[in-house]
């Protein structure tokens, strides 16, 4: 369990795409730093989660079209701090640990922090999940260049930056084009170790071989893409980049 840091001179909107999460929210929502926006996007649940939302104080956005992808980007565009943070709303991850993310980012360390899981016990991360997430890495830096370990869930990045990515997809594949073409813009990706617990109640996305490989197939729909035209970061932070990993 993480204390729930506050940064005086950060803040950042916490974006928890959310479908039938009532059980786990409670556990996610106190674990949101002090001075920090949760934004739970309902995707619509039926298990009364966004009334549990409200009643921890969170921002509640309805999204009406089904999709991780769409839920995400709901959240991104009803934010409006610089910094916005990525967290599934299943009690599998801390939110808590966002504070690192967004201050490495704030000091120029990175563009795009990503949690890189570490399973906590037997039954946080089955093994056909393992594979697919293995499997996409490999795509990834074929189609990039980017070396990953993991495309986890838990993330943290400048709004302007996100924004202008201009992301498309609102499926599964959301997470991984926001990686792609945050590489073909060129942002550095980076990752760092994050505990990863068994999750409340059965994934949606990965619960099953049929839905992990469902996910998948929306990812490496995103890899054959071709790549987008570089687009300009927007951090504008002094000799930050010049020292990237190329």
């Amino acid at each position: 369990m993480s204390a729930v840091t506050h940064l005086p001179d950060l803040t950042a909107d916490v974006v928890l795409p959310c479908l039938d999460e009532a059980a786990a929210l409670p556990w996610v929502l106190e674990r949101v730093p002090v001075g920090w926006r949760a934004i739970v996007v309902d995707n619509g649940s039926t298990d009364g989660s966004a009334d549990v939302a409200r009643s921890f104080g969170a921002t509640v956005v309805h999204e009406p079209r089904r999709g991780f992808g769409a839920a995400c980007h709901a959240g991104l565009l009803a934010s409006d701090a610089e910094y916005v943070c990525f967290c599934d709303c299943d009690a599998s991850l801390d939110p808590g640990l966002l504070t690192g993310f967004v201050r490495q980012v704030a000091h120029g360390e990175t563009d795009l922090m990503l949690g890189r899981r570490r399973p906590q016990g037997r039954g946080a991360w089955p093994a056909h999940a393992r594979a697919g997430n293995l499997a996409l890495s490999r795509m990834l830096r074929r189609r990039t260049g980017v070396t990953l370990r993991d495309l986890g869930p838990l993330r943290a990045a400048r709004r302007a930056d996100l924004l202008a990515l201009g992301l498309t997809d609102r499926r599964s594949g959301y997470p991984l084009e926001m990686v792609v073409r945050a590489a073909d813009a060129g942002l550095r990706v980076t990752e760092t170790d994050v505990p990863y617990r068994p999750r409340t109640g059965r994934s949606k996305v990965t619960g099953t071989w049929r839905g992990t490989w469902h996910a998948v197939r929306d990812m490496r729909a995103v890899l054959n893409q071709p790549p987008a035209q570089a687009l300009r970061p927007t951090n504008t932070a002094p000799n930050t980049r010049a020292g990237a990993a190329k």
